[in-house]
C-alpha cells in the first residue's frame, strides 16, 4: 500500500489579475503541502468512548396497559 494521496483533476480558476506560471507554481506547491500535511496528520478515534449516561442507563420499560375507567 502506498501512502500517496489519489490524484484528481483539480482546475484553478484566477477571478484578478495575471499571475506569473511561477506565481501558480507556488501556489499549488503551499496548497499540496498543505493537504499533505493535514491529511497526514488527521486522527480519527478508534473506538468512541461511552459517557456516562450510556453505561448508567437502564432499558427503558414496556409502556402501561390503558385501563377503561
Amino acid at each position: 500500500m502506498t501512502d500517496e494521496i489519489p490524484r484528481e483533476d483539480i482546475t484553478i480558476d484566477v477571478r484578478r489579475g495575471n499571475p506569473t506560471e511561477e506565481e501558480l507554481a507556488a501556489l499549488i506547491a503551499v496548497v499540496s503541502e498543505a493537504y499533505a500535511t493535514e491529511a497526514a496528520t488527521a486522527v480519527v478515534e478508534e473506538e468512541p468512548c461511552r459517557s456516562a449516561w450510556a453505561v448508567s442507563q437502564r432499558g427503558l420499560r414496556t409502556p402501561l396497559p390503558r385501563v377503561g375507567w
